[in-house]
């Protein structure tokens, strides 16, 4: 995309409309962490032609801030919890509290950062979205925290049951661990169609109702997934929370299930994904978590989130063919998303804030649609720089994932208020609008300087990505 930007944009297009998207044999979704597409890209905001990038904001007294340089690892976090999200959304970011310390002394505007790239330290990305594709308006779908929206991108929802009005709308309170394990008198907070966290007492973290994990498992020995998180227990470790999948011992130490049995659960070991790729162990449906120092979270991390991302695309693509013949590049779709905004300012609203309920109920009243996050989209099919404007949510990947193996959708999915993001993402835009090439095309590697083998072999903290 450096050169004739515009002619390959046609090009692109021309493609995608031309040819419907390949049936793949894998798919792996890599998340992040806390992140709005002019945070995370706006070192650069015109990269390629195509992208909506901003460089200014306006802040709750209605004054043009110009975004500035932020190192990734930098030492404050942001709120984003429900509240904050209302605030960034009807005051302004500037309202969106701060979190940080006496050995952090907090910039002006602190809210209205880019991450700074001058010494390429998030370089892979760009890499990532001019070699492939980059999306301008990927949702996240819930208006909270990391615990619900990982249960969306598992689930396509983070209500407690298939049928109830409310959602779990926080994170975990009064325990360490979470989900299905947490403490006795560890509790959630529930969202009902109004937007309020108080009509409903909190509930215990451990919710039960069908995921895609449901599906894949009724369809195997065909379809097979895996779920690589940092620890088990955490808020990231989305498994954790769903009763059926956990199912947790008597004491509600650990998680007996079968998923946990056979390996479909890996969870304390992400970077058992690069040896699975290399051993020719990939599954079909795979999620990824970072571990807290490769997560982009905010005042945790080490910088090092693009280098992982970077060494798992890598790794799929320079895979040699496997004894039967075949090559992962040719057959994997890859995304790669950030779990939320972060408290990060970014310009684009979100498309649609069901803050006030429908009448009979609609999908999401009272906690849907939140904020822009990244999504890069890397497959053999996906032109080089192609950006797509369509609008999507992470129900669009559970949806993708459904319609590429031939699935139905999680829930019921035959009304209007129907829990599962999946089923309400099938009429807005298309993933596969990125896999527009007739024929794969061969792998562009993404440069880094953290060695692979640095992710298999670097110590691991007993934390996860982050507890906010």
């Amino acid at each position: 995309m450096r050169t004739c930007g515009m002619l390959t944009l046609l090009i692109a297009a021309t493609a995608t409309q031309a040819h419907a998207a390949p049936a793949f044999k894998h798919i792996v979704i890599i998340f992040q962490e806390n992140r709005t597409p002019d945070n995370l890209f706006g070192s650069n905001p015109k990269f390629e032609p195509g992208v909506d990038l901003a460089i200014n904001g306006v802040n709750s007294k209605g004054k043009t801030i110009r975004l500035t340089a932020i190192p990734l690892a930098n030492c404050y976090d942001l709120s984003h919890a429900h509240s904050a999200f209302e605030a960034d959304l009807t005051q302004g970011f500037d309202q969106d509290p701060v979190v940080a310390s006496a050995e952090c002394p907090l910039p002006p505007n602190p809210q209205f950062k880019y991450v700074d790239n001058s010494t390429g330290t998030v370089q892979p990305y760009f890499d990532l979205a001019e070699n492939y594709g980059f999306a301008n308006r990927m949702f996240q779908t819930n208006q909270g925290p990391s615990f619900p929206a990982h249960q969306f991108i598992f689930g396509g929802t983070s209500a407690p049951k298939t049928n109830s009005s409310p959602f779990t709308a926080e994170n975990m309170q009064n325990t360490k661990y979470a989900g299905c394990i947490a403490q006795t008198g560890g509790t959630v907070a529930l969202i009902d169609r109004f937007g309020s966290e108080t009509s409903h007492p909190p509930i215990y973290p451990c919710t039960d109702h069908p995921t895609l994990t449901d599906l894949l498992d009724a369809a195997r020995p065909h379809i097979t997934w895996r779920y690589y998180a940092p620890t088990p227990g955490l808020i990231w470790t989305a498994p954790d929370a769903i009763a059926h999948i956990c199912r947790p011992n008597q004491a509600h130490t650990q998680c007996t299930g079968r998923a946990w049995k056979n390996g479909e659960v890996v969870p304390d070991n992400p970077a058992q994904v690069l040896t699975d790729i290399a051993s020719c162990e990939l599954q079909k449906v795979s999620w990824v978590i970072p571990t807290k120092d490769e997560s982009d979270h905010a005042r945790s991390n080490t910088g090092l989130g693009p280098q992982w991302v970077a060494s798992i695309v890598n790794a799929i693509g320079q895979q040699p063919a496997c004894t039967h013949g075949e090559t992962y590049w040719n057959d994997t779709a890859i995304f790669i998303a950030w779990d939320d905004w972060g408290g990060w300012f970014d310009h684009v609203r979100p498309f649609a804030v069901n803050a006030q309920p429908n009448d009979p109920p609609a999908w999401g009243d009272g906690y849907t649609y939140g904020f822009r996050v990244p999504l890069l989209v890397v497959s053999a099919y996906t032109p080089a720089g192609y950006v797509a404007n369509g609008i999507l949510d992470f129900g669009s990947i559970l949806y993708f994932i459904e319609q590429n193996f031939g699935l139905g959708f999680i829930g019921p999915g035959t009304t209007r208020y129907s829990n599962y993001a999946d089923y309400h993402a099938r009429g807005r835009g298309k993933l596969q609008d990125f896999f527009g090439l007739a024929q794969p095309r061969g792998f562009v590697a993404i440069p880094t300087t953290t060695p692979l083998a640095y992710f298999l072999h670097a110590p691991r903290s007993a934390e996860g990505p982050d507890d906010d």
